[in-house]
Order: C-alpha cells, then structure tokens, then sequence
C-alpha cells in the first residue's frame, strides 16, 4: 500500500469528507499511474489545508471526460442533485484541456473516506 498526496479546492475536499462525492476526476498522468486500488490519498484542502484520508477502491480509466460523464453517476462525482441537469464534461475544461485528454485519457478515482 502506498499513500499519495493530493491538494483539492474546498468544494470538492467537503463532499468527499461528508461522503456525497466518490470519485475524484483527474488526468491519467504518470503522478496517478502510480496509484492502485488499495492505495490511500491524502487530500489537503488547498485554503485551510485541512486533511482527509481516502482509500483507493477501483480505478476507472476513460478517454477523456465525454466518455467518463455519460458512464458514471453524475451525483457521485461531487454534483448535487440542482446541479445534475447542467453538469456536463466541459466543467472539466478548467482543468484539463481537451488536448490533455487526449494524451492522458483520465481516470474515476473511487474512494471511500477513512478519516
């Protein structure tokens, strides 16, 4: 078991700490080739840097976001339930560009909060 540290924005740091997002959505990087099921992730909140501790469940692996978003519950990637008819994969786009995407892929971190 390895431990991984990641840095998140608030939003997504407290639905994963209160248990309404279970996937984290990144970039399939060579920093997150290196993350296997059973691995844990510190996430550190980026302002207060508060920390929670996750553990890998599955890996999901896509060719980008379009394909990720049409597979996966949308309410499990940090969507509230207002947000679900306007989530879309161009959210991601802020973050990774498509051109990333392309040459990555991206990956469905599942985790499940161990504190």
């Amino acid at each position: 078991m390895t431990k991984h540290f990641m840095k998140l924005n608030s939003e997504p740091f407290y639905k994963i700490k209160n248990g309404t997002k279970i996937y984290e959505l990144r970039l399939y990087d060579e920093k997150r080739k290196q993350i296997h099921v059973g691995d844990v992730i510190e996430f550190t909140e980026r302002d207060s840097l508060e920390k929670c501790t996750v553990q890998v469940m599955e890996l999901c692996l896509f060719e980008n976001f379009v394909e990720l978003y049409a597979k996966l519950p949308l309410d499990k990637l940090g969507y509230s339930l207002g947000e679900l008819d306007s989530a879309s994969p161009a959210d991601m786009e802020q973050y990774y560009s498509k051109e990333e995407q392309a040459s990555c892929g991206v990956v469905a971190i599942k985790i499940k909060l161990i504190r």
